[in-house]
């Protein structure tokens, strides 16, 4: 840690542009992901980047998965297959909303 702020003295911010989730959102709220930004970055700090890699990386998957969604959309897709699977095999049948078949409206 610094002894003399020198960005505060002259009134600069250049590490914000490091973090995503920590620029000033919409209506002053804090963002979705904001949090497991925020960890991630604490775990890292102070550790160099080869120690951080390892020792953070369950904080920074964490935080990927906010962003990303991969994990999210890969499950997803296999409820959609193993619904098309018992749809083909007879086993469930969708509802009607489901299929576009709506009731009539008045």
């Amino acid at each position: 840690m610094p002894f003399w702020g020198l960005q505060k003295h002259l009134g600069i911010d250049v590490d914000s542009w490091l973090l995503r989730q920590s620029m000033p959102q919409p209506y002053g709220q804090a963002s979705a992901c904001h949090a497991f930004e925020r960890e991630w970055v604490e775990c890292g700090h102070g550790l160099g980047q080869t120690r951080a890699r390892r020792e953070c990386q369950l904080e920074y998957e964490d935080f990927m998965e906010c962003m990303k969604r991969a994990k999210l959309a890969k499950r997803l897709r296999t409820i959609l297959e193993q619904r098309d699977k018992m749809i083909k095999e007879g086993k469930y049948t969708p509802p009607d909303y489901h299929t576009g078949k709506e009731q009539p409206r008045p």
